[in-house]
Formats: structure tokens, sequence, C-alpha cells
């Protein structure tokens, strides 16, 4: 039975993370009836990047951000999970309030900053996971890291999550951490892949598998942007994209209220520009580095029309929020 539209009222009658702490543990006590080691459901089963997906649909980073609630989470039917993200040293991220909703366009602003509980604490709750969807691991660096060290926080948690990951997202893309999307440009892009790459050798070594690396990027890129961007990326040959994050942009809810709260707007309002964005990476990048559809989807339409655009999976956030578990449901259903 799902219970999120008789708890939604209740939820959203409390502050957003203070709801989101409220779900979260419910779920945890609902999937108590459940078995959390069951496979996820077999629709659209596809291979990406090497890997073998029961189902296209998928959990983004951001909503379990220490992997707590990883096996809960598996109760509700995706085909993989992305927890984080997590930096190496626990942080407690932006003050509060830090997240509003914007109920007209089924979209949140949210300026948390990677707040976690450390790479460490990460590791112990994955290790004893019961849920056996893939796992993704979203990995990003520290507040007070400076740029010029933080090709470091990122090998740092690769390090740790290695072993435990089916695979690796470098979060390139937060707007809420100072400086993090000068990491998508230029050397600063090029000289980041290259060590990820170089330690992901070394490691797949040690350890004897396969992990691919995957970057999570931003909407708010030009056209020349985009084109510099799978120039690099296709002469790197990496594993995969994700696109897109969170928006800065205030184009779409403008004069609504918290529409002017800093941070990265997600949900409904950024459906056409994450997909415009997603669309234009699939044209430039070459056919066989696969691309993450994430951003906007908050109906089983808007997640079949990302795979139509040439997104081999989804992800969804937001739109959990709004519409619950049956979002999930519903997408399988129609594919």
């Amino acid at each position: 039975m799902d219970i999120y539209p008789l708890l939604k009222p209740l939820l959203f009658s409390l502050a957003p993370e203070t709801a989101h702490n409220v779900a979260m543990k419910s779920l945890l006590l609902q999937s108590g009836f459940k078995k959390t080691d069951q496979l996820p459901p077999e629709v659209s089963p596809r291979e990406f990047a090497g890997i073998q997906f029961r189902n296209p649909v998928g959990l983004a980073a951001g909503l379990d951000k220490n992997a707590d609630y990883l096996d809960a989470l598996g109760t509700l039917g995706f085909g993989f999970i992305e927890v984080g993200t997590v930096t190496p040293v626990a942080q407690d991220g932006n003050p509060k309030p830090r997240m509003f909703r914007l109920p007209e366009n089924r979209a949140i602003i949210n300026r948390l900053g990677f707040n976690n509980k450390g790479v460490e604490y990460l590791v112990k709750q994955v290790s004893k996971r019961c849920y056996a969807g893939v796992l993704g691991i979203n990995i990003g660096k520290n507040k007070d890291t400076p740029e010029e060290k933080a090709i470091d926080d990122y090998l740092i948690c690769m390090d740790a999550v290695f072993a435990h990951a089916d695979y690796i997202t470098a979060n390139v893309s937060s707007p809420n951490t100072a400086g993090l999307r000068d990491l998508q440009h230029g050397e600063l892009l090029h000289d980041l892949v290259v060590a990820l790459k170089k330690r992901q050798q070394e490691l797949a070594q040690q350890h004897h598998r396969q992990v691919p690396v995957f970057i999570k990027v931003a909407p708010d890129l030009d056209d020349a942007q985009v084109a510099a961007m799978s120039d690099s990326f296709n002469s790197l040959a990496i594993d995969g994209l994700i696109a897109t994050n969170t928006t800065l942009s205030r184009e779409a809810v403008t004069g609504q209220q918290h529409a002017e709260e800093m941070g990265g707007l997600s949900g409904g309002a950024i459906t056409g520009l994450a997909n415009n964005r997603l669309a234009l990476f699939r044209e430039k990048l070459m056919a066989d580095i696969p691309i993450i559809g994430v951003g906007g989807i908050v109906s089983a339409d808007d997640a079949v029309y990302k795979l139509a655009q040439g997104a081999g999976l989804v992800q969804v956030y937001s739109g959990l929020i709004y519409r619950g578990p049956e979002l999930v449901k519903d997408i399988l259903k129609q594919l």
C-alpha cells in the first residue's frame, strides 16, 4: 500500500528539510515489512557502461547522502540508486533554512552544500547493504578545500568507495559549493578527468573489477560550452555523462514565493532546460559515451521523453517529493 498520499499533507505542512527527514524515517519503518534483498523489477532491461540494469529508472544523488536509507529506498522499484554526494571529511553544509518548495512548478530550491557524514561513514553503510540493484556513489570536494587541491578530494573518495560502488559519479556541477563549477571547464576539467581515469585503472588492477566513472554536469551551459566539454569528453573517452544537475536560472519561476532564494532549482521548472542540454550533449558526444538523463522528471511521460532523446537511463529526485513512490511505478508501467 502506498501511504504517501496520506502523508503528503502532513509533510508539506513542515519545513522542507524536516519533512525530508520524517519521510525517510517513515519509509524506513514501512520497508521493515518488506524484503530488501530482492532484485529490482525487470522492466525494459538494458546495458549501460558495461553494467546490466534490470530497469532504467534510478534515484538521483542528494536524497540519501549518507546511504542511511539505501535498503528502504531499494523497496520502491528503482533499477539503480545513487547515494551521496559524499566528501572526504564530514561537513554540515550551508546554514538553515536551505530548502524551499515551489509547488506551482513541482520544484525545489536547495542550497544544502554537500552536507554529509564523510566518506568513511558512507562506506560503512554501503558495505552492509541488502539492496540488490545497481549502486552508484557520487563524490565531491569539501567546502574548505581550495581549487588547486580539489582533485585530491575526488581521489580520496574514489579510493574509499571503489570496492563498494557499481559506478562512481564525479559531481562538478553543484551550484552550492563555491568554485565547484569551475571544474567543468578547460584545463581544470581535463586535469580532473585524466586524474580520475588514471586512478580508476590503478584501482581496477588492485580490486580486480571495473567500475565506470561518470561526470555530472550543470544545465547552465551555453552551446559553445557544451561543444567544448563534449570535445574534451570525447578525446578522454569518459565512461558516461549525467545530464543535468540543478540550475541557477529563475526564468521559469519568476515572481513565485522563494524564487529569489539562493541555490539550485530542480523539479518541473527545469524540464525543458535539462532536456535541451541532454539533446545537445547527445548530439555532440560520441555514440559510445552513454548519458543518464536527470532533471525535471515529474511524470512518466517526462522519463519516456528523456529516453527518446538519447538517455540510456533516467533518474528522479524532486518529482519523488511531489509524487511519492507512485512516480517510479508509473514510469515502469509506461515502459
